[in-house]
């Protein structure tokens, strides 16, 4: 999965990408775009990989939307 990621970085990685501690202070969930960022993947690629089942951090469906839950956001970044 890590090639994919490698591959998907465009211009995505012209935007800043959130600090940890940023990310900490962001609700429980977050929508796919916005949990985009820190990974430097675009939105559509980020759906994509959701619906594969392949996104680096957990995916949940609230209400027919897909949420990212922000403590495995935080988790996949702080681990090697």
């Amino acid at each position: 999965m890590t090639e994919l990621l490698d591959r998907a970085r465009t211009a995505a990685d012209a935007i800043a990408a959130p600090t940890l501690d940023e990310i900490r202070a962001w609700p429980a969930t977050v929508d796919i775009p916005r949990a985009c960022t820190p990974f430097g993947i675009s939105r559509s690629f980020g759906y994509e990989l959701a619906a594969r089942g392949e996104f680096p951090a957990r995916v949940i469906k609230v209400g027919g939307r897909l949420r990212v839950v922000t403590a495995s956001i935080v988790a996949a970044l702080e681990s090697p």
